[in-house]
């Protein structure tokens, strides 16, 4: 099943719920209660408020601008509105300079470790030397937990004992990375959140051991949302990006929500490109992002 078909599937759950589906509003007229209906529809997908607006208020200057006269003509404007503001930043991984480093940030249950597994298995599907690193030594089983990911994907890990320096889980797998040739490094961390200052230190920590031991390495920096978490989601990826320099987003669970309209709030909002979308269960789930298909199955 290609990205389409899976994110189609996903946000099959979008139509339903919502008041208005997207297919019934671009039958009808062109006129102000269509935009009306699309504020409330955008709204409703979770796009949020502010970008709702954005949105709409675009819609209609474009539609106006060149001269577009039925609702079934501007669906096709509206994709364009909506693939300019998702293409924002670069969309591909930078892993140029090996080994590189990806970091992974998120508060729990986000499904941080999951991701981290896929993507393990996705870059090792494409020929890359692949080393987990299982950085979260606060919570239980965390180490446990990459471990398994790491033998499903087939790829080496590097960890301590529960309670170790998370710093110095990091400078043992750049380490490793070097000495055995890895291509990238994934780094495990303890689910933080925005407001433990403590936990934001470690972080630079962690930072800094990184462009001591690698420091011609690319980097980056991921902060895995969970898709159901809505607004909440963006209000998280407002503070992160704040605290710890985001390159990127990860978002999981699309197929477990109604609304994919977050992808589009944090792409405008923030400027940081969605680069990775989970969509299932499976080892190959998780997909590189695609502006073009995710709104035309969104719409």
């Amino acid at each position: 099943m290609g990205f389409f078909e899976k994110i189609k599937q996903g946000l099959a759950r979008t139509t339903q719920n919502i008041g208005h589906s997207f297919s019934e509003l671009f039958a009808g007229e062109l006129n102000d209660d269509f935009y009306d209906q699309l504020e409330e529809t955008l709204i409703l997908s979770d796009m949020g408020v502010d970008t709702a607006l954005w949105v709409s208020e675009e819609l209609r200057r474009r539609c106006r601008d060149e001269h577009v006269k039925t609702a079934a003509q501007a669906r096709d404007v509206l994709k364009a509105i909506l693939v300019e503001a998702l293409n924002v930043g670069e969309g591909a991984l930078n892993l140029a300079a090996a080994p590189a480093v990806v970091l992974f940030i998120g508060v729990n249950g986000v499904g941080k470790t999951t991701t981290i597994g896929k993507l393990a298995a996705l870059l090792k599907g494409e020929g890359k030397r692949v080393l987990l690193c299982a950085g979260d030594t606060f919570r239980a089983a965390a180490a446990d937990q990459l471990t398994i990911w790491s033998e499903r994907a087939g790829v080496e890990i590097v960890r301590q004992s529960e309670g170790a320096d998370p710093a110095a889980v990091v400078f043992d797998a750049c380490s490793a990375a070097k000495a055995r040739g890895a291509d990238v490094v994934l780094v495990d961390t303890a689910g933080r959140l925005h407001n433990k200052q403590n936990l934001m230190n470690e972080l630079e920590k962690i930072s800094r051991v990184i462009d001591r031991e690698c420091p011609n390495a690319s980097r980056e920096t991921l902060l895995v949302l969970d898709a159901t978490t809505g607004q909440n989601g963006l209000i998280q990826a407002r503070q992160f990006k704040e605290s710890a320099g985001l390159t990127g987003v990860v978002l999981t669970k699309l197929d477990g929500t109604a609304k994919g309209g977050i992808v589009i709030a944090i792409a405008r909002e923030l400027g940081v490109p969605v680069k990775y979308i989970g969509v299932g269960e499976r080892v190959d789930d998780l997909m590189p992002f695609e502006a073009e298909e995710f709104v035309e199955a969104l719409i």
